[in-house]
């Protein structure tokens, strides 16, 4: 009695397992980028690759019923007589009809579209679709794309898996059994959430017929298996009909050993591709430093050619300035010197003899009149080429400087009777240029 319970409390593990994993992919698949339900499709689906002649079929034919022995021979042979003859009296009456159901069928596609050809909701097609399988089969089933058909093969192709696509026929006979004892196997489960994406939609949304379309399925149920071949999308293997469990796996675990080699070797490109992508623009980023740093050694290099220009043409400028400064100074010399009073004669008794003694230790004598004005005895000095630009006179006793040069305190410069000179007098000239 214990066996019985044993049996029915590993089930019940068995089914809280399969719900586990179904929960862990379902979370797992959104981690690894598969589309929420809200996520729009892609602007340009990838186009799939179906004229491959290298494309694995599989067709699994229902089993005709078998007839039974022979009771009466000549009753079988007489009927079997009639029905081929019925048959080649019916075969050119079905040939007509199946012929204008065809040409009718083609004609009436021009008049009254398939409404399934007009694709609006793909996503809402895709949701709609799980809903019902759930309903129907139960939450037990492998883990669906969230997505839109090219959506699938984006990630397919990104991730460079493999693509397991389930059509699914409504009205076909095969499709509960196939649901409920294949599908939701959970061998065949494990197999389809650890090793593939899986996209799955019933022909009767639009989103599903424009697939049905594109892969062209003879019968259902109908599994194609897509992954990046050649750099393209391709079908590599397609089963039809109504498939067992164990049947299933090995065929899916056949076609992919068969072109895993395809993936390998795409992985292998992406990642030759990927590094020399890294190499070049490693190679590109050494260039635009290298191409930085030259640039800021020729901008530093400009600078320093554009402050030597800079400091020479100051140099230059000032060279000029002093040359016009000199220039002008010695103009105004000799405009003095011409402007001068005559000296007195010696024997003249308002004369006054003095005695300069230049800052380089020179000595220069002159003799003025008592009446001259301070100015004149300044604008005999500013007139010798050895004397200062900037200057001033002084006198030794008493020590004080004699007011040359009008000022606030004196606008008109003194005589030399009325600033107290003697008529022999010895003046020093200090020098005020650095000042």
């Amino acid at each position: 009695m214990a066996a019985p319970e044993e049996r029915e409390l590993s089930a019940e593990q068995t089914e809280k397992l399969l719900q586990f994993q179904a929960a862990v992919q379902d979370r797992l698949n959104e981690q690894e980028g598969v589309p929420s339900v809200f996520n729009p499709p892609p602007s340009r689906p990838l186009q799939v690759n179906t004229a491959d002649h290298r494309i694995y079929s599989y067709v699994v034919s229902r089993p005709q019923p078998r007839a039974g022995l022979y009771h009466n021979s000549l009753t079988l042979s007489f009927q079997g007589l009639l029905g081929w003859g019925y048959y080649l009296i019916m075969l050119p009456f079905r040939f007509t009809y199946y012929t204008l159901l065809d040409i009718f069928r083609f004609a009436l596609r021009f008049i009254r579209p398939d409404p399934r050809s007009r694709v609006t909701d793909p996503v809402g097609d895709i949701v709609s679709f799980i809903h019902m399988f759930e309903e129907k089969y139960g939450r037990i089933h492998p883990v669906f794309y969230q997505g839109t058909y090219s959506q699938a093969l984006n990630d397919a192709k990104r991730e460079l898996r493999f693509l397991l696509v389930y059509l699914h026929g409504d009205d076909h006979q095969d499709t509960d059994e196939f649901c409920r004892n294949t599908l939701c196997a959970p061998e065949v489960i494990s197999l389809i959430n650890t090793r593939m994406l899986f996209w799955a939609c019933s022909t009767n949304k639009p989103e599903g017929y424009r697939v049905s379309q594109a892969l062209r399925e003879n019968t259902y149920p109908f599994l194609a298996m897509i992954m990046l071949k050649d750099r393209r999308m391709t079908v590599v293997g397609r089963l039809e009909g109504l498939i067992q469990p164990d049947d299933l796996i090995n065929q899916l675990t056949f076609i992919m050993d068969a072109n895993q080699t395809y993936l390998v070797s795409e992985r292998l490109e992406r990642e030759e591709r990927n590094q020399t992508q890294v190499l070049r623009q490693q190679q590109d980023e050494a260039y635009l430093a290298s191409l930085r740093a030259d640039q800021e050694k020729e901008r530093k290099k400009k600078e320093e050619r554009e402050k030597k220009r800079r400091k020479e043409e100051e140099v230059q400028q000032q060279k000029l300035a002093e040359e016009r400064r000199k220039r002008t100074l010695q103009e105004e010399k000799e405009r003095k010197s011409e402007c001068l009073p005559p000296e007195p004669h010696p024997d003249d008794p308002e004369s006054v003899k003095i005695i300069f003694k230049m800052p380089n230790d020179s000595r220069v004598e002159r003799r003025f009149h008592f009446t001259q004005s301070l100015t004149v005895i300044h604008d005999f000095l500013f007139s010798l080429k050895e004397s200062p630009e900037k200057f001033q006179i002084e006198a030794n006793f008493p020590r004080r400087v004699l007011p040359c040069l009008p000022t606030e305190e004196w606008p008109n410069p003194p005589t030399l009777q009325e600033a107290g000179l003697s008529h022999t007098e010895v003046l020093f000239v200090q020098d005020l240029t650095d000042d």
